[in-house]
């Protein structure tokens, strides 16, 4: 067992595995303007997390533009009309632009399905903390898009 183990490590570290998340300092992420729309809470997390700047000075430099909307839909209702279950998405458009050309546009989009809780404030409370992981999936992908490019 130690030896398959060892033969493993040399191989992954042979082939030059890296982890994805090793090195979060991005690529220089600077854009001559940075547009939102949408949800303002999610644009500002997102520009935050990933490390966006405005640098309207350099006219060479990218737009970008960021439309993001978080919806809770009502999926089922008993046969009182009483709702059983919901569905919360976000939705992250993207686009990169250079002088009115799109360069890249990707839509990134997160859903969870989960049952109504007795109590309202406890349902609220969960649907926050929903958001912020479906916020936290789509931040990851958006990285992992962008280093791709």
């Amino acid at each position: 067992m130690k030896k398959i183990l060892i033969i493993l490590l040399l191989f992954i570290v042979g082939c030059g595995y890296q982890p994805i998340y090793l090195n979060k300092n991005l690529k220089n992420f600077e854009f001559y303007k940075i547009e939102t729309k949408g949800e303002k809470k999610i644009n500002r997390q997102i520009i935050n997390t990933i490390g966006f700047k405005e640098n309207a000075i350099d006219d060479d430099l990218n737009n970008l533009s960021l439309n993001s909307y978080f919806i809770v839909e009502e999926t089922a209702k008993n046969s009182k009309g009483q709702v059983q279950s919901y569905r919360s998405v976000i939705t992250i458009d993207l686009k990169i632009s250079k002088k009115e050309k799109i360069i890249i546009s990707k839509k990134f989009s997160e859903e969870f399905s989960y049952n109504n809780k007795e109590n309202r404030f406890e349902l609220i409370e969960y649907q926050n903390e929903i958001k912020e992981n479906l916020l936290d999936k789509s931040i990851e992908e958006i990285i992992l898009f962008l280093n791709i490019q």
